[in-house]
């Protein structure tokens, strides 16, 4: 295995000494300069794999030489020494283009495991394209960026629409990183409840409160190696947002109920769909941890941003879905993609896949016809209706029989809700159905006035079979 290489920047003889000694146990040959000007001459006389920077030096300072290595050595990652609890250089180093930062006085654990994952970065490719479907010029600059704040260590916050696929490019950041095969954990911030929130991030001891009976790894735990990835954050408490900003800050967490911290290896990032800046503004998020996660922002251009992907996004789409239900994948006609570019999409690619998912139920002759596309709430009324219609049971006094066991649910009080309660109506009915027929399919598809491949792909989604 060939030698790595690694410069050494700090004006103080003792640290440049321990940091020296520390490297060269890893089998990593090290040079030092004291200052700028000498790091510079190093660097352009030698190849180097990692370089580490102090804030502070003689003749500049860190953030000038991070710089400088971004603008003249892409390739080479670069980390900053700060001082201890000096976040604002941290942060500023992260900006600049440095790949992580060690506080003083240096742990040299967390040194190690920077240096090891700084080493183990991929070389920077710009023509290399994670897959992120689209040939939009917002979608391009979203793959470089990608690909490009993969190789940092700083925390990201994506921002978007929902639906518009922050996850997905949470994941490519984690894949195109030094740790793919490390362990990539999303967590909705909105959906833990406030009182387990603590042990679900931080985990907890036995005994430590009433039912715990095991100890509990939380989910800084679970994802150390790789990335937490924070969605809906806004929704965090602001109780919990202390806790999770001193977690990130000092890079380790303590367990309910602990008595040490355990130091935890974990890239954050972070989404939302709400304005961070709003919520800071209208206090319900701390400037703090506003600060911290916004190190870099990423935006998720929405569908209508990027229309003409429509078709790309469709074929791939519906070739999944098809797939995943093992139902013939269908065309779409000209006036249906015609009506799918011409609809605004405000739930985006998420409300695409499923107005192709219904899509697949409702056609014919494998092509799917505008009537097909359920891209309006009038046409989703319509559907309902047609599926909740008491004409679909033919004999009167079965219909009676069967309605004394069988309840429809309650309209929903919100638009939220409209798509669960279409899917309890559709299992309601097809339940129905299939009692009604003795559990013969073709004669539900029959009485239901669908085909029988929609009814397979129904039972299928619906968790029926």
């Amino acid at each position: 295995m060939a030698a790595k290489y690694a410069l050494i920047i700090d004006d103080e003889p003792d640290i440049r000494e321990l940091l020296e000694i520390t490297l060269g146990r890893m089998n990593i040959e090290t040079r030092s300069a004291e200052d700028v000007k000498s790091a510079k001459a190093m660097l352009e006389a030698h190849t180097f794999d990692f370089c580490l920077t102090d804030m502070r030096l003689p003749d500049g300072n860190g953030i000038e030489l991070v710089q400088h290595i971004q603008s003249e050595y892409p390739q080479l990652p670069v980390a900053m020494i700060t001082a201890h609890g000096n976040m604002e250089s941290a942060v500023d180093a992260l900006k600049s283009g440095a790949f992580d930062f060690v506080s003083k006085p240096v742990n040299l654990e967390q040194l190690r495991t920077l240096v090891d994952t700084a080493l183990n970065l991929k070389p920077l490719d710009t023509n290399e394209a994670p897959s992120l479907l689209g040939d939009t010029i917002g979608i391009e600059q979203l793959r470089k960026q990608i690909n490009k704040l993969a190789r940092s260590q700083a925390p990201i916050y994506i921002s978007g629409e929902s639906g518009s696929g922050k996850e997905l490019v949470a994941n490519l950041i984690h894949e195109q990183g030094p740790h793919p095969d490390g362990p990539f954990i999303p967590v909705n911030c909105g959906a833990i409840p406030t009182e387990l929130m603590e042990s679900e991030f931080f985990g907890h001891v036995k005994g430590s409160f009433t039912g715990a009976v095991v100890d509990k790894e939380g989910l800084f735990q679970a994802a150390n190696g790789g990335t937490l990835f924070l969605d809906e954050v806004a929704d965090l408490p602001l109780p919990m947002q202390v806790k999770l900003l001193r977690g990130i800050q000092e890079k380790a967490i303590r367990p309910i109920g602990g008595q040490q911290e355990i130091p935890v290896d974990v890239r954050i990032l972070s989404a939302t769909h709400k304005s961070l800046a709003n919520e800071v503004d209208a206090g319900s998020f701390r400037q703090d941890l506003y600060y911290r996660i916004n190190v870099i922002e990423l935006k998720v251009p929405s569908l209508r941003e990027r229309r003409e992907d429509i078709p790309l996004l469709t074929e791939d789409l519906l070739t999944r879905i098809a797939d995943e239900y093992q139902v013939p994948r269908p065309k779409v006609s000209p006036e249906a993609m015609a009506s799918l570019l011409g609809y605004h999409f405000p739930g985006n690619v998420r409300e695409l896949q499923n107005i192709l998912e219904h899509a697949i139920t409702l056609c014919e002759g494998d092509i799917i016809l505008p009537d097909d596309l359920s891209i309006t709430s009038e046409t989703a009324s319509v559907i309902a209706q047609k599926i909740s219609e008491p004409e679909i049971i033919e004999d009167e006094e079965e219909e009676e029989e069967l309605s004394e066991t069988s309840s429809v649910p309650t309209l929903p009080e919100d638009a939220d809700s409209l798509e669960s309660y279409l899917e309890d109506v559709e299992k309601n009915a097809i339940v129905r159905a299939l009692e009604s027929t003795r559990w013969n399919k073709t004669a539900a598809a029959k009485k239901l006035g669908i085909t029988f491949r929609a009814l397979r792909y129904k039972l299928k989604k619906l968790d029926l079979e």
